[in-house]
């Protein structure tokens, strides 16, 4: 198993459905909960743990989910509302590093539990057409919401899945 893609790299399959949309978005609303379930019971020491060598905390990878989430979130509002806007891309690798990256993860799995509960509302509105509006990100180029949707729903189960994969492999 590849330590950083427990669950694999992520692929957007075309065509992709509505049934294959409704299937992401049950993913980004299990997340929270999947989440809450992964770090369950976690020491502060398992909590400082990285998943893999050289790799983040558990604690970083943690921290980081509703970071990340929370710029597509934005993402998402400003491809509504606006005619494919330019995204700023950010360094992950830098605000892990932060001293907030190593605050309790309570507030974090809090954050992500609203933020998707907010995101999901948003999402169950969207028409077809709503999904095909993008975004341009610096690095990826031209990202529909679509694909999008795709992305995070992968990027909650891959985190999940590093810290759970690290609680077998210890036997935690």
């Amino acid at each position: 198993m590849d330590l950083r893609y427990p669950v694999g790299e992520f692929k957007f399959i075309t065509p992709f459905t509505e049934s294959d949309r409704q299937a992401c978005i049950a993913k980004i609303e299990q997340a929270p909960a999947e989440m809450r379930a992964a770090v369950a019971g976690l020491d502060e020491s398992q909590l400082d743990t990285p998943y893999r060598p050289e790799g983040w905390t558990v604690r970083q990878v943690v921290h980081h989910v509703p970071e990340s989430h929370l710029n597509s979130y934005t993402r998402f509002k400003l491809a509504l509302t606006e005619d494919e806007p330019t995204i700023k891309s950010y360094f992950e690798d830098r605000w892990a590093e932060l001293d907030d990256a190593r605050a309790p993860i309570a507030m974090s799995v809090d954050l992500l539990d609203a933020l998707h509960r907010r995101w999901v509302w948003l999402l169950r509105t969207l028409t077809e057409k709503d999904f095909q509006r993008t975004f341009r990100h610096p690095e990826l180029g031209v990202v529909s919401l679509d694909k999008n949707v795709a992305l995070y729903a992968w990027h909650g189960q891959h985190h999940v899945a590093q810290i759970t994969s690290l609680r077998q492999r210890l036997g935690w």
